[in-house]
This record gives C-alpha cells, structure tokens and sequence, in this order.
C-alpha cells in the first residue's frame, strides 16, 4: 500500500498509512514529522516525505503522539540513521525505550475477536510490523513549554488516557489540532464515522481517555488531524462533544 499524502492547509499535509496516519509540516525545506506508522509504513514515509518536496536529512525533529507500534514505526530509524531527535511528553518517554508497554495486548485481541472487523484487522496489523518492537533507543522530552520552534511552531499539549503520556499538538494559528489517537474519526473495526475514541480495550485508561476529550474541547481549531481515520472539517470542540457524547 502506497501512502496517501493530502495537504490540508499551507505546508501542512495529512498522510495516510496502513489503517494510520501520520502529519508532515513543512517550513521552507525543513519539516516536522509527527509520527511515523507502522515499521512496515517506513517506505510510505520516505516516500510520503519525498512528494512533499523534503527527504529524512530535511527532517528537524519526529514528535510522537504515544509510543505505539503504529505511531513509533520508523522513529528509531530516523533517530539513527540521521541523527533526527525523537520528542514525547517526559511521561512516554520510558514507554518508547520500552521500560514498559501500555498498549493492547495479544489477550486483548483475542477476547475481542468475536466483534466485526478485529480479525482482518489483526492479520493485517501483524503483515505490517504491528506485533514488532522497535523501541527508541534516546528519546527527549519535549525542549521547552509553549510552541516548539519547530517547523509549524506545534504546542504539545497532554491529553492522557490512550497512554499516560499521550499528547495531541495545537496549532493555534492555524486552527489545526493533531489528535492521535485521543480522538479519531474512523478505525477498522469502528462501525461509525466521525469523531469517536477507539474501542475500549485500546486504551490504558478509558475514564482518563473521556476526560481528555474535554481538554481537546478547549483547543481552539476547525481542523482535525486524527492517528486514524479521515480530515474533520468543523469546530474542534464539537468534534469532541461528539465523540463524548458517543462514549458515554
């Protein structure tokens, strides 16, 4: 599968994977890179990279969402092919060096195998290097508070749940909130559309997960970029009422 590169505002583009995406900014020839897929979508990245005019020397930092496979793919390649740093919240920082592992379960998978779509979804997940470990071997912290001064001047801000140290990133002057996995507008085994959070037992801590809905509420934006699923154009906030009205 070839990776889908769509540009949703000035030298901001939204690229899909294998059932995950991951968001490219880019400031001249510079760019962020926020996420990376699956290792298997390590070609789709280099590629992803390449149609938007920049390459993985160009890259001036990874930030991470949360350290899941899907999310984490590529990050240690980056990291040590090209010295690109590797940013997360200080709390998920361990989590990517794989000190621990806050992420569904082989068990988990299997309990929930009888609802639609987990199964085609597991085999494909395990085709792409979901099942993989590639932790991060240096890891930072996020260098400061407030907009990185990085390529789209993007604010973490901690939205736990998902996982402890889950962050999504505000880009206040362009309206753009990228989401992860706190909030996400489709999924393979979802049988709606739109904004949702993911099935139960993806999450670390369901109750903390529905609490950081309301902070994604507060973050001004008409743009969604979700870690799964399409573009949401519309209010953030009502994105998120709506996903809160839906786990409730």
């Amino acid at each position: 599968m070839r990776a889908e590169v769509q540009q949703v505002a000035d030298g901001t583009y939204l690229v899909h994977g294998n059932n995950v995406n991951w968001v490219i900014l880019k400031d001249g020839d510079a760019v962020t890179l926020v996420d990376t897929g699956y290792p298997g979508d390590r070609q789709g990245v280099l590629e992803s990279l390449a149609a938007v005019g920049s390459a993985p020397e160009a890259v001036a930092a990874v930030l991470i969402t949360h350290a899941h496979n899907d999310h984490l793919g590529s990050a240690e390649y980056l990291r040590a092919a090209h010295g690109t740093p590797v940013h997360l919240h200080p709390v998920e920082v361990p989590h990517a060096r794989r000190e621990f592992l806050q992420q569904a379960t082989i068990g988990d998978v299997v309990r929930n195998i009888w609802r639609p779509g987990v199964l085609p979804w597991a085999v494909h997940t395990i085709r792409v290097g979901g099942t993989e470990q590639h932790p991060v071997t240096a890891p930072q912290p996020f260098p400061a508070e407030g907009p990185l001064d990085l390529p789209g001047r993007p604010v973490p801000v901690h939205t736990p749940g998902h996982t402890d140290g889950h962050c999504v990133y505000h880009l206040p002057d362009a309206g753009i909130v990228i989401s992860g996995d706190a909030l996400v507008t489709g999924h393979a085994i979802s049988q709606v559309k739109g904004p949702q959070l993911l099935t139960d037992f993806f999450h670390h801590d369901r109750p903390q997960a529905i609490a950081s809905l309301k902070l994604i509420g507060e973050l001004t934006g008409d743009t969604l970029l979700p870690g799964h699923g399409p573009v949401h154009r519309g209010p953030v906030r009502a994105a998120a009422e709506q996903a809160l009205e839906r786990a409730s």
